[in-house]
């Protein structure tokens, strides 16, 4: 049995998880994270996909409201190819009165969010689906974020950094020294640590027990819906006191609505389903906001589990979880269970993940006895190039000529760069054994290793949008997008790449330099969301992907509206080829139509059963009578 020693250990490769790694790579720490399943495989990839401003919590919980707003600010820009910077509306119905619309912007500038009220035909305008007869509006800086990428590019930076991610490997214990945990130990390794960090949602529970710790969760359950295209392009919220069904989000060529909050059995995290009574609840709600929906397909259902946590004193929440703080929760099991070595950091959300990470981190660091200052807030993620990261070079390295850019002007401050870009612990170039890993799927020596970008070193590039010869200036993260979508333009007519590369250019940013669309990569797989072969070789050797759905999640194959039904059989062949298992496309294609399957039959009729009545004509001649079904 091996044996490995790292200065911490973390448990759960979901969002949490995946910022944790990279802060503590960046400071210097020899870090491993370890995951039972796929990157983001639990509630960090079953969400909205919402980029909170905070002013959801404003009113009830204005704590999560500062933190949600101040971290929506960096993700914009440390992470400008995670994010859509949609804008978002809170819209008051006849029923709802305005009485919390006043509240709502009155708490909203306390917590220091820009929560502006416009006349209703301003938000109609805006977003010409929601209810016509709304009687107010609040417009908010919400966003749409992708999950999957987002904790990839995480994961991504921190093995550039020297961590280690093993992933489809679960926790079977934790190894001991008297009281104090020492290390985890999996079905086949042991892994030694000074410190282990939980970060595994609603299974942090568990995992605490088998390590002799108590943590009190509530299994909170959120079931949505995916419409088969984009409703509208700004994120709608109700503006009343947080309740069931009320926020639609955006997000590529879909719209996500949701959610639920019900309390479920512990036994039932794994294989969550939507049951038919939530999904005819969230679509009369849904109706109500955004008439369109009564008649725009929904094409899947999903649900996923919030970790909330109850107070030491075992004071009930109500029967929906409603009640429970969103507030981070780091627990020092030494000092509250007796436990040395051991932490869990759990709570929060996706927006707040990084934030979560770095006071886990600084947690960390402090029983290490190492002064390292967190930097994630000011070092943008691979593939972001806004303010401080590599728009510029981005340009350079697709051969664009200085007049292929769009329109661009330098601000007197241009050449400055934050003093956190420059700064990195005196320990952050250590790996172990000689090695450096350049990805999630392989690693190389340091004498082939590429070196990654410095963010110091970048220059910073204001740009405007160029339309028919007409100039308009932007500003904010909306710089970014609108910039690689322009270039993006100018590039693909001139071959420089294919006209496919766009969609991975929004996904990917400047990673998409490392992806070869030569001969058959520029092949598109998935017209939905414009996959490419191109973009899968690159996620396998990237990420370690293994099988169609973690290729789903990390490139968004057959998420869009026909669900996998034209692309599936082309998708998994070249996914067996890169793996070097062409006899495994069928058993790929089995596996990932399953799990389709499981998410559409909750929603099967109208056009949704017409489109599942012809996914298994198709497939009838590959896939045997009653291999598939909503098991």
């Amino acid at each position: 049995m091996k044996m490995k020693k790292y200065d911490v250990i973390i448990v759960g490769g979901g969002a949490t998880g995946t910022c944790m790694a990279r802060d503590c790579a960046l400071r210097g720490l020899k870090t491993l994270l370890i995951e039972r399943e796929d990157l983001c495989d639990g509630a960090s990839g079953r969400n909205h996909g919402l980029l909170h401003s905070g002013a959801r919590y404003a009113v009830n919980d204005p704590e999560s409201a500062r933190e949600c707003i101040a971290e929506n600010l960096i993700l914009k820009q440390i992470a400008s190819n995670c994010v859509e910077d949609t804008g978002g509306l809170f819209i008051s119905l006849p029923e709802d009165g305005l009485d919390y619309q006043a509240l709502l912007v009155q708490k909203c500038a306390e917590a220091g969010i820009d929560a502006r009220i416009i006349t209703p035909k301003k938000a109609l305008s805006l977003a010409p689906a929601i209810n016509p007869n709304i009687i107010g509006a609040v417009k908010v800086p919400d966003a749409s974020v992708n999950p999957f990428l987002l904790s990839d590019v995480h994961a991504l930076d921190a093995v550039r950094h020297g961590a280690d991610i093993v992933k489809f490997k679960a926790v079977t214990s934790f190894l001991k020294d008297g009281d104090s945990v020492v290390g985890v130990k999996t079905d086949k390794e042991e892994y030694y640590a000074s410190q282990v960090v939980i970060a595994s949602g609603i299974w942090s529970a568990k995992l605490a027990e088998m390590a002799g710790a108590h943590i009190d969760m509530y299994p909170s359950k959120g079931s949505l819906l995916v419409f088969g295209h984009r409703v509208t392009n700004l994120v709608i919220n109700r503006c009343r006191k947080p309740s069931n069904a009320d926020i639609l989000v955006p997000e590529a060529v879909v719209s996500v609505f949701g959610t639920t909050s019900d309390k479920v059995p512990f036994e039932e995290c794994d294989n969550m389903r939507v049951t038919r009574e939530e999904v005819d609840f969230l679509l009369k709600e849904g109706v109500k906001m955004l008439p369109s929906l009564a008649s725009t397909r929904i094409i899947r259902a999903y649900a996923g589990v919030r970790p909330l946590i109850l107070e030491d004193s075992k004071s009930s929440l109500q029967a929906d979880g409603r009640s429970a703080s969103r507030g981070i929760v780091l627990l020092d099991h030494e000092e509250r269970d007796g436990v040395p070595g051991l932490i869990t950091i759990t709570g929060g959300k996706l927006t707040t993940a990084r934030l979560m990470a770095e006071k886990a981190a600084d947690l960390v660091c402090k029983k290490l006895g190492i002064d390292a200052e967190c930097t994630t807030a000011e070092i943008p993620l691979p593939g972001s190039y806004l303010k401080r990261r590599s728009f510029g070079a981005f340009l350079s390295g697709l051969g664009a000529k200085k007049e292929d850019t769009p329109a661009s002007k330098t601000s007197s401050g241009a050449k400055r760069t934050s003093s956190g870009a420059k700064r990195t612990s005196s320990g952050a170039k250590r790996t172990s054994s000689g090695t450096k890993r350049t990805s999630l799927g392989a690693q190389k020596t340091s004498s082939g290793a590429k070196k990654p970008y410095s963010a110091a070193s970048l220059p910073v590039i204001e740009v405007e949008k160029t339309v028919s010869g007409e100039k308009k200036s932007v500003s904010g993260a909306k710089k970014s997008c609108l910039a690689v979508r322009s270039v993006a333009q100018k590039l693909c007519s001139k071959e420089t790449i294919p006209y496919a590369g766009i969609a991975a250019l929004g996904r990917h940013g400047s990673e998409t330099l490392k992806m070869d669309f030569t001969g058959e990569g520029a092949e598109i797989v998935c017209e939905c969301e414009q996959v490419t072969s191109a973009e899968i070789s690159y996620c396998v050797k990237e990420f370690g992907v293994r099988n169609l759905n973690d290729l789903r999640r990390h490139t968004r194959i057959g998420m869009g509206t026909c669900q996998g039904t034209h692309c599936i059989q082309r998708a998994a062949e070249l996914l067996a080829i890169e793996l070097g298992v062409p006899e495994k496309a069928e058993e790929f294609m089995k596996d990932y139509l399953q799990e389709r399957w499981k998410g559409m039959t909750p929603v099967m009729w109208g056009e949704t059963l017409r489109e599942a009545e012809f996914m298994r004509s198709k497939y009838s001649s590959l896939l045997a009578e009653g291999e598939i079904s909503a098991k």
